[in-house]
């Protein structure tokens, strides 16, 4: 399950699946068409926006931060959970009233909603012109212009091949300091109650070679800060040969060289010192120490994990098709600690009332919330899938209020770890990257620490892309509040 971009640090159930994100900014280049883009859900999803606007941009569109003046508008979506398609549906209706007096405005669904639905969403959303899946998004010039003459169009067809390497992403909404890069595309694992390996389609790799180009293109334009993403970055794999990684596990003594996600860390960490590097989403059974090895070898590889376990008992886990159990996942987690230090920020995702779940196996996540005693989380109640392989073999037998209920525990839990975690903090001295305006005060600025953790300063002197040493002075369950010390290290 995909992290959802988020500026506070803990997101329950029924927010994160009402998240939608505007993702367009003014772009006046002189063309006469205007794009207009939302992206809803994960970060995935964020950065795939950024790539259709690249394609649209080449075919003469500019992007617009007004829907009412926009020639296209597109709609990026999730699938993860149901409520986040009814958004995207009410959103929809939002778009209808305008397009009744601008009939001529083309509207697209793109991304995993388009390719679960398909067709379909053309005859139940009669204002939808364009419907692409996230592997079609080169196809949207010929759609569109199909649209243009009345005639709509379905393009969800998934590649094993595709990873829009050589597309420069056109970065949206951007505070010019921090960049998502995406290094992989689709999914192996098929758990039971996720539908991104049927709207994503097989995992394949992104040629790292066009990763570090693109990494080091944005440190030169003045960007510090990148996120390598992809729906589970630890296996990623790669040769000249072959991306796909199931092809390639059969081939590997057949191939010249492979490039895992510890290679890849490293190759993006050598551009530059002052080049924060983050990656997301590891997955438990795949995290290696090799890979912790190389984070703590690079002090600009962030000491941040988020390592989603979804349930702390091995039987729920097992029926999530998961392929680890508590007794894994623990383990992994203490590898992480031995390695990278007590200070090592780790976060997860958790979802409360799978099918079947007992009280004493919901217990059994509370209590591996306290060993692991995590940052922050993404917490859910159980949300069925159609298609997915949980809605073909379980019954969702979970009664909506026990989901409710024990997803008001574990967020309880979480508050309480979360507070104490960040209480650790107090006293310290820590670097931050200043990457935005507090949102309650124009005097004051906002950062991360290398654990991932929010931190609010006095933005006296201060300007975006520093780097500052700040003394850590008070705390909330969510956010960091410290002084300066010292602005830039190097």
């Amino acid at each position: 399950m995909d992290q959802l971009i988020k500026d506070i640090d803990i997101i329950t159930g029924e927010e994160a699946q009402a998240v939608d994100y505007k993702t367009t900014q003014e772009e006046n280049t002189g063309k006469s068409k205007k794009i207009y883009i939302e992206s809803y859900g994960c970060q995935m999803n964020f950065s795939d926006s950024e790539i259709v606007a690249s394609i649209m941009k080449e075919n003469g569109y500019d992007t617009t931060s007004d829907f009412e003046q926009a020639d296209v508008v597109f709609l990026n979506t999730c699938s993860i959970r149901e409520k986040a398609e009814q958004t995207v549906r009410n959103r929809l209706n939002h778009f209808n009233a305008v397009k009744k007096s601008k009939p001529e405005m083309t509207i697209g669904v793109l991304g995993c909603m388009a390719e679960r639905l398909k067709d379909k969403l053309l005859e139940e959303e009669k204002i939808v012109d364009v419907v692409v899946g996230p592997d079609a998004y080169r196809d949207l010039p010929n759609l569109v212009n199909a649209a243009e003459d009345g005639r709509k169009g379905v393009n969800t067809f998934l590649s094993r091949e595709e990873t829009y390497a050589d597309i420069a992403p056109v970065r949206l909404n951007s505070n010019g300091i921090t960049a998502f890069i995406s290094i992989m595309r689709g999914c192996d694992n098929m758990c039971s109650f996720c539908v991104v390996p049927f709207t994503r389609g097989r995992e394949r790799s992104r040629d790292p070679h066009s990763i570090v180009a693109e990494a080091r293109d944005l440190f030169e334009r003045g960007y510090r800060e990148v996120t390598l993403l992809g729906q589970n970055v630890d296996s990623y794999k790669w040769s000249p040969e072959e991306n796909n990684k199931a092809r390639l596990n059969k081939k590997e003594g057949e191939v010249t060289q492979v490039i895992n996600f510890a290679n890849l860390l490293e190759m993006v960490a050598q551009i530059d010192p002052l080049l924060r590097v983050r990656f997301s989403t590891s997955h438990p059974k795949d995290i290696t120490d090799e890979v912790l090895y190389t984070m703590k070898k690079y002090d600009n590889i962030c000491k941040y994990i988020h390592l989603p376990v979804q349930s702390g008992n091995s039987r729920v886990l097992e029926m999530m098709n998961r392929t680890y159990t508590r007794e894994w996942y623990l383990d992994r987690v203490r590898a992480i600690r031995e390695i990278l230090g007590e200070e090592c920020g780790i976060s997860s995702d958790m979802i409360a009332g799978f099918c079947t779940e007992t009280e004493a196996e919901h217990q059994d996540t509370l209590t591996l919330m306290d060993l692991v005693k995590y940052d922050f989380s993404y917490m859910f109640f159980y949300s069925e899938r159609p298609g997915t392989l949980a809605a073909k073999k379980y019954e969702d037998d979970i009664p909506l209020d026990i989901k409710k209920q024990r997803l008001s525990e574990i967020i309880s839990k979480q508050n309480e770890l979360s507070l104490e975690r960040n209480k650790l903090d107090i006293g310290k001295e820590q670097w931050i990257l200043i990457e935005g305006t507090s949102k309650k005060s124009s005097e004051e600025l906002k950062g991360r620490n290398s654990a991932n953790k929010v931190v609010i300063v006095p933005s006296a002197g201060l300007k975006l892309g520093d780097y500052v040493k700040v003394k850590i002075t008070d705390c909330t369950t969510a956010t960091l509040f410290g002084y300066v010390l010292e602005v830039n290290p190097l």
